[in-house]
């Protein structure tokens, strides 16, 4: 048996201006401006909000070179407001831009997808091997003046790669996969590695929670076969807002952080950007505190998003091939009718053994025949051990199905959400657990039952709800993102299982909300663009104009209710 505990995983110091990230230091805290990045008395004021609410790097879009360079000026203003956060550029499509952030910021952020290939066009273009060969030499060429121009400026650079915006060169052979997105990292960091250059921090992000959550591990995974140690940024782009939005960054995120990857992060909300970091400090709570928790003796045959779930007899509608179930205290009180539990401990209880994972891995836990396990721990890393004492039934032949409960008493209501999404959730990324219950005193039964479904959702395993794919809206945004993410709710929020997305823009709209139904798309000032899936449907229509023709095109397809 192994000794299990938290451990983090070693990487190379990149130093951002005065703040350096991976190495020994602590994991780093960063949010977004949601400002137009010219207009400079609104974008410091956001800064230094941000900076106030705990953020360690705030980043800026920068569409061209004149906002590039007005990021000189910002920043100038928040050093003389005695602020010394560094700033971070984000760069789209515009080398030209990115050339010019590196004289005025600390880092600057390139998406391989885009920085020297055209913006991605969801044509099959085919590639031989010698013009496969030709493109890596033309990016090469096209990236080592940008690094020379950083390593001169002492800027650090992200390496940035978007679910939504992989080249054609990546799509023709890899398609729209994870290893597609670790295959477009891995391009430049080759160039980055041969050219001596290690400022690097990498960011490998989707919306999707567990698309995001397997690219990382790949992506370790090629670094690591290739002797590579960069430091990694993580996040759930278009996670929306809400409690939605905190519980699928929770869960990717925080899935994670407890496994010691990650070295800097970022909680995206469709909120102002201020609000996110109370929900990243939430989550480095949870990470600090298993990081100080003593080990646990057992095995870690488990992986995240494996694909794989835990064999087990099916005993009603729990186990077996069955959805994973949410169980509830007591059948007499009041749930929102499309998630109301599927079993209550009150009513049901003859049905589960209930056992404490401890017990179950110093073996003095006898498994009763045809019980369901209902499987808490006291332990600081529940989740740890829950799975180790998982695992430990399975290798002694118990085929029980497990609901894992988790007891929150004492802790404030959104603590309780991050916590549970991390916790449980992974627990179902790695297809250990076959239901789950959530016990707390800060939120009522049908709130409780809410976030577990919600979990579920999140996990991709079982859907409860209209799921909203949504940016965090940033100064390339064209509308007001918040007012109109709450409008596109008001009216779809009822269609249970339909993936809407949300953009503010057409940079990675069109990509990141691959995985919705329909997409409602900022195309210009005052306009609009309407998606089927992938394919834009109505274009350039009147903002005023456009939750009703979504509606209606939601209807016209036959998924409306």
């Amino acid at each position: 048996m192994a000794s299990l505990k938290y451990k983090r995983r070693p990487t190379i110091e990149v130093k951002v201006g005065s703040t350096a990230i991976g190495g020994q230091n602590p994991v780093r805290l960063q949010s977004m401006a949601s400002t137009s990045t010219m207009d400079t008395p609104a974008s410091v004021a956001q800064a230094l909000r941000i900076v106030e609410a705990g953020a360690e790097l705030v980043r800026f879009t920068a569409q061209g070179v004149r906002e590039a360079e007005n990021l000189g000026e910002i920043r100038r203003q928040i050093r003389a407001a005695g602020v010394a956060t560094p700033l971070v550029a984000d760069i789209h499509f515009n080398p030209r831009a990115a050339f010019a952030a590196a004289e005025t910021v600390e880092k600057v952020r390139i998406n391989p997808g885009n920085f020297v290939d055209p913006g991605r066009t969801f044509r099959k273009i085919e590639f031989t091997d010698e013009e496969y060969a030709a493109e890596l030499k033309r990016l090469e060429a096209a990236l080592i003046p940008f690094l020379e121009k950083c390593r001169a400026n002492g800027t650090a650079i992200r390496l940035g790669v978007n679910h939504g915006s992989l080249s054609d060169r990546i799509m023709s052979r890899y398609g729209d996969t994870p290893a597609g997105m670790v295959e477009s990292a891995m391009e430049f960091l080759r160039v980055f590695r041969k050219e001596n250059f290690n400022d690097v921090v990498i960011s490998i992000k989707a919306s999707n929670v567990v698309v995001m959550v397997s690219t990382v591990l790949l992506l370790v995974d090629a670094m690591e076969r290739e002797g590579m140690a960069y430091p990694l940024h993580l996040g759930v782009t278009e996670a929306g807002d809400g409690e939605d939005g905190r519980i699928k960054s929770a869960l990717g995120i925080g899935s994670l952080l407890a496994l010691g990857i990650g070295d800097t992060i970022r909680v995206s909300l469709s909120e102002e950007p201020e609000f996110e970091l109370p929900v990243a400090r939430r989550i480095m709570d949870y990470i600090d505190e298993i990081a100080a928790a003593p080990s646990i003796t057992g095995e870690r045959n488990y992986t995240l998003c494996c694909g794989k779930k835990r064999s087990t007899e099916p005993l009603g509608n729990v186990g077996g091939e069955s959805l994973p179930v949410v169980v509830g205290e007591s059948a007499s009180a009041t749930y929102d009718p499309e998630m109301t539990p599927d079993l209550y401990l009150d009513t049901d209880g003859e049905k589960f053994q209930e056992i404490d994972a401890a017990d179950v891995l110093s073996g003095r836990c006898p498994v009763l025949e045809n019980r369901i396990l209902l499987m808490s721990s006291t332990h600081a890393d529940r989740s740890l051990e829950m799975a180790a004492a998982i695992e430990r039934l399975s290798a002694d032949g118990v085929m029980n199905p497990v609901v894992v409960r988790a007891d929150y008493r004492g802790l404030d209501e959104e603590t309780v959400a991050v916590r549970a999404s991390i916790e449980l959730g992974s627990l179902f990324l790695s297809g250990l657990a076959d239901g789950l219950m959530i016990v707390s005193d800060s939120l009522s039964a049908e709130k409780s039952s809410k976030l577990a479904f919600s979990i579920l959702q999140s996990a991709r395993l079982r859907f409860s709800k209209t799921e909203f794919i949504s940016c965090p809206g940033c100064g390339r945004t064209l509308f007001d993102l918040q007012a109109t993410l709450a409008k596109v709710k008001e009216a779809t929020s009822h269609l249970k299982g339909l993936k809407i997305g949300v953009m503010g823009c057409i940079v990675n709209g069109p990509g990141e909300m691959a995985d919705a139904d329909y997409g409602y798309v900022g195309a210009g000032t005052g306009r609009v663009s309407l998606y089927k899936g992938k394919e834009c449907v109505e274009r350039n229509i009147p903002a005023e104009e456009a939750v009703g023709r979504l509606v209606a095109l939601i209807k016209s397809c036959g998924d409306w209710k």
